[in-house]
């Protein structure tokens, strides 16, 4: 236990030496989880639009008055040609652009169904069909205030009918901010930054600075190594992530609803899988470059992407939709954000977290067995 001590401190020490490392470790997370927590951002708040004003009356103005009542739509363009709409869109100016026909006012007052035409740049899929709902509800509300109104200057009585009412109740993100939604997962995302990636260049970099040979001709056993190394690092990586749920907090008011503890033993447990995957990228690399790319490129982007973090794993191929079950990141983006957002505990996630254990007891075995203290 001594010899494990005496390690972790060697490790700290060489931590002190290096303020790189101090920033990477303190600064670097709170940087990325405001960076990313701004910008990893899918609301549509400000519909840029072109309107093509054929009809040019009091009506059409209604209509045209109506988009820009909603706080969505702005209104930029008035354009006479669809050339002119054709390349506001195709130049990426605008999302939207709104066609009113010549007969707009006429065919309402006649009765007859009015014909208005929008029309939406899907290059960007998910902007597009959030900016088309918009679109719909504007047009269905305004159909709806039209019939009142001439129902009410034809003297005609609105007589109500029994009719079902839904009350809509959003729970755990009221506002249906998407950064609500991404902030939890971008801990756990900066949690396996830090650890796999430090872990990875850990025993790479006493390789090539030549300390490793020092290390193998002392009394120091495999196992006692391993823990000198990997516990400075999940020590680190818990530090991170205090510093970071304290940022989410502070910030973006964001606050842990559910176990604090429970949270930490769940991180204690993916922590098992990140330092496995980096000792086992370590042992495997003869360079840091090395080990760099292939923490990078390897492990992290795949895990990254089919982890639910970005992507709604329901929305893959079936066949990627397996492969899924085999990334620690997916069970541990549910246990988080559950936690987090939703208030629930180990009666709600045991099965993911057990999972995770299993998982992290297998690779982080795996990685130690594959330890030998000697030069490949």
């Amino acid at each position: 236990m001594k010899t494990i001590l005496h390690f972790i401190k060697k490790e700290f020490l060489q931590f002190r030496r290096d303020p790189k490392m101090f920033g990477i470790i303190l600064i670097a997370p709170v940087f990325q989880l405001i960076l990313l927590g701004y910008a990893a951002n899918f609301d549509v708040k400000t519909v840029h639009t072109a309107v093509l004003d054929f009809s040019k009356s009091e009506m059409s103005r209604k209509y045209i008055e109506a988009y820009k009542s909603t706080g969505y739509f702005s209104v930029d363009y008035y354009v006479s040609t669809y050339e002119e709409m054709t390349e506001l869109i195709d130049k990426g100016k605008v999302l939207a652009g709104i066609i009113i026909d010549r007969n707009f006012e006429k065919d309402i007052y006649s009765g007859k169904p009015a014909q208005v035409q929008a029309i939406f740049d899907a290059s960007d899929g998910n902007s597009s069909s959030i900016a088309a709902g918009y679109a719909v509800g504007v047009t269905k509300l305004f159909s709806q205030n039209v019939s009142t109104e001439f129902m009410q200057i034809k003297g005609k009585v609105i007589t109500p009918v029994n009719s079902v009412n839904a009350e809509t109740r959003v729970w755990y993100n009221p506002e249906l901010k998407t950064r609500v939604f991404m902030i939890p997962g971008i801990v756990a995302l900066l949690l396996m930054v830090v650890t796999l990636i430090l872990t990875s260049l850990a025993i790479v970099k006493e390789k090539e600075i030549g300390t490793l040979e020092q290390l193998i001709v002392t009394p120091i056993k495999p196992y006692q190594m391993i823990l000198g190394k990997l516990i400075p690092f999940a020590i680190l990586g818990f530090l991170s992530v205090i510093i970071v749920l304290t940022a989410m907090n502070v910030i973006f008011s964001i606050p842990v609803k559910g176990s604090v503890v429970f949270l930490f033993v769940s991180t204690f447990i993916y922590l098992l899988t990140t330092l496995g995957l980096g000792l086992f990228v370590s042992t495997i690399s003869k360079t840091q470059q090395q080990a760099m790319m292939l923490a990078i490129f390897v492990i992290m982007m795949p895990m990254i992407f089919l982890s639910g973090f970005t992507f709604p794993i329901e929305n893959m191929p079936k066949a990627i939709q397996l492969i899924t079950y085999i990334i620690p990141l997916r069970y541990f983006m549910v246990i988080i954000r559950g936690v987090i957002l939703k208030g629930i505990g180990i009666a709600d996630l045991w099965p993911e977290l057990l999972i995770l254990l299993v998982m992290g007891v297998s690779i982080l075995s795996f990685s130690t067995l594959r330890f030998r203290k000697k030069l490949d």
